[in-house]
């Protein structure tokens, strides 16, 4: 019989600081925290707890493709007065549209106490507001 391994869990809060609307990758501080734990094998989810900001896993080479998924999304879900809620102004609502047309989590294995993202993958905040938040991602762990 094989022996089992004991699963372990981690977890940690980024705090996140964002420009205003825009895609941050940030995911070497995820890398960071995978390291920090040891884990050498399971599973990295990556949480968003905002309603107007989202996480998405995208190319990391070309920044053409970020431009372009931010004015495609801009012209999908623009701004403006024309919906009900706009409780903090006409970057509200559409911020928090964009952000469930997109994802609150991410989950990625850990192969070799390593994130098994591709060559051109990268984790990144999308900032839906116009001016800068403070973001909070929180990273679990588990696995052994």
């Amino acid at each position: 019989m094989p022996a089992t391994a004991i699963t372990h869990h981690y977890q940690k809060v980024l705090d996140l600081s964002t420009r205003g609307k825009s895609l941050q990758r940030f995911t070497q501080q995820v890398q960071g925290v995978v390291s920090e734990s040891g884990i050498q094998s399971g599973l990295c989810t990556v949480f968003i707890r905002h309603t107007s900001a989202s996480l998405i896993i995208q190319e990391n080479a070309d920044p053409d493709v970020l431009v372009d998924l931010e004015n495609f999304l801009a012209k999908l879900v623009p701004n403006g007065n024309h919906y009900v809620h706009s409780a903090e102004g006409p970057d509200d609502m559409p911020a928090h549209i964009r952000s469930v047309l997109t994802s609150t989590s991410e989950t990625i294995p850990i192969v070799n106490g390593r994130l098994a993202l591709g060559t051109w993958q990268g984790i990144y905040l999308w900032e839906h507001r116009d001016r800068g938040h403070h973001r909070e991602v929180v990273v679990h762990l588990v696995g052994s």
